[in-house]
């Protein structure tokens, strides 16, 4: 398929509170005349960010089940897969990652798999970076540092809150990290779209030439190994290993060679709903991923295979890592054959999110003085905050944004006849108390 009849697709990322949101607001209300397909990721237990986008004829699709580079990449393939068969539909697709995802496995996708290369054609990857709060992170947040390596093009934004000497000196810590890409200072995210949108800016060469591992891909899973398999009953045995769970997929091959489709099959299996399945009972051989829940002693479980065949089985962790085994007549079955997944990737595990929802309306006076105190003693832990409240004796959602020590909120549409006025809020940060913060929250109801 030639470039022209390839989508382009540019993602947009940059660590939390950066201003991505405000970017891609200016990108939907712009007057530019593409149609644009919009595929959120949030990081955090609700999600607040669909309802902070502004209305717009584009279509949206949310995905919240955390690390887009994890098992959410599943949810971005199939999502991608969708709106391959509605080309008709939008001219170009916008992904707006969490502000703690490595943006190379969201570029990767659009190279590692035959189908999405075909379809789409990665534009650039455009990083906003908070001019005045990088440093606290720049230096601790490996997600942080690879935004702005992988940057296409740059936003330093929120220059109005640092002086240009502190401006200048961040701009060449960033060209130390990223000599080619296109930087643009600004205030409130304010670009001319032309300078985010179709700038034909990712260069592959450059990729590999920065990560040699480039388009080695990552996948939701460790292991996968191929077994011949007889009708009946199999043990499933696990020890105790570092999580109290462990994911598996049981798939069936209609013959050896079939093992890499099912290895793709099995990226955006994972990333859906999985049955869980307690000590004693039965994993059946089919495409739902199983979640095996055991105590500290381990467990075992019932694998059953209707029909003889050949088998793929992929697993979370490595099986060494809970010394995972297949048993049958007292004897443990190995593998025809068995492939290894390197997760490179991994998160802070400080850096947690509290979400609170309330029906109940919120006093305002109270509201601002817990805020206040809020981020007076915990604002340097406080990456990112917002939501949307139902104040008391108002007839508008009030929105809120916040990043360490500073808060935005105003006034907005609004509400619906038919919506429910509830507030909605996220925390996302290192070391948050969550009960300190619901607490905090509930005492400021009217």
């Amino acid at each position: 398929m030639s470039e022209l009849s390839r989508v382009p697709v540019t993602v947009l990322t940059g660590f939390l509170g950066s201003g991505k949101t405000t970017l891609l607001n200016r990108i939907l209300t712009e007057q530019h005349g593409r149609r644009i397909a919009v595929i959120e990721n949030e990081y955090g237990e609700i999600g607040i960010d669909n309802e902070l986008v502004v209305n717009a004829d584009e279509e949206i699709f949310e995905m919240n089940n955390g690390c887009i580079c994890c098992t959410v990449r599943g949810d971005l393939i199939r999502i991608l897969g969708g709106l391959m068969k509605r080309k008709n539909k939008f001219d170009a697709i916008l992904i707006e990652t969490t502000g703690l995802a490595d943006p190379a496995p969201v570029a990767q996708t659009f190279f590692v798999d035959d189908e999405m290369k075909g379809s789409f054609s990665l534009d650039a990857i455009v990083t906003v970076v908070d001019a005045k709060h990088v440093w606290q992170h720049l230096e601790t947040s490996s997600e942080c540092q690879e935004q702005i390596a992988f940057a296409d093009v740059l936003l330093l934004n929120k220059t109005d809150l640092v002086t240009p000497a502190e401006l200048n000196q961040l701009e060449g810590r960033i060209r130390s990290m990223n000599a080619t890409c296109k930087i643009h200072r600004t205030q409130n995210a304010d670009v001319p779209i032309a300078h985010v949108l179709d700038v034909h800016a990712f260069d592959l060469d450059a990729k590999l030439e920065m990560n040699a591992d480039f388009l080695t891909e990552e996948v939701p899973f460790e292991w996968g190994g191929v077994f011949d398999l007889e009708a009946g009953d199999y043990t499933i045995k696990c020890a105790p290993g570092p999580d109290p769970t462990m994911d598996l997929l049981v798939a069936p091959l209609t013959d050896p060679a079939a093992y890499d489709g099912a290895r793709k099959a099995a990226i955006v299996d994972f990333a859906g709903e999985s049955r869980e399945i307690k000590i004693g009972g039965v994993v059946p051989a089919d495409d739902k991923v199983a979640t095996l829940v055991f105590a500290e002693g381990g467990g075992e479980f019932t694998l059953r295979i209707a029909q003889a065949g050949t088998f793929a089985i992929f697993t979370q962790h490595h099986p060494t890592e809970f010394d995972l085994a297949i048993i049958r007549g007292g004897k443990s079955l190995e593998p025809a054959e068995s492939y290894e997944y390197a997760h490179s990737h991994s998160h802070d595990q400080s850096v947690t999110s509290v979400g609170i929802v309330e029906n109940k309306p919120v006093e305002p006076r109270k509201l601002n003085a817990w805020l206040s105190d809020l981020l007076a003693t915990k604002g340097v832990d406080i990456f990112r905050m917002k939501g949307i409240l139902n104040i008391k004796g108002t007839e508008n959602r009030f929105v809120f944004q916040g990043v360490h020590m500073l808060f935005d909120g105003k006034q907005d549409r609004p509400w619906k006849p038919a919506e429910d006025r509830r507030s909605q809020m996220i925390f996302i940060g290192r070391n948050l108390d969550r009960n300190e913060l619901e607490e905090g929250f509930r005492s400021c109801l009217a």
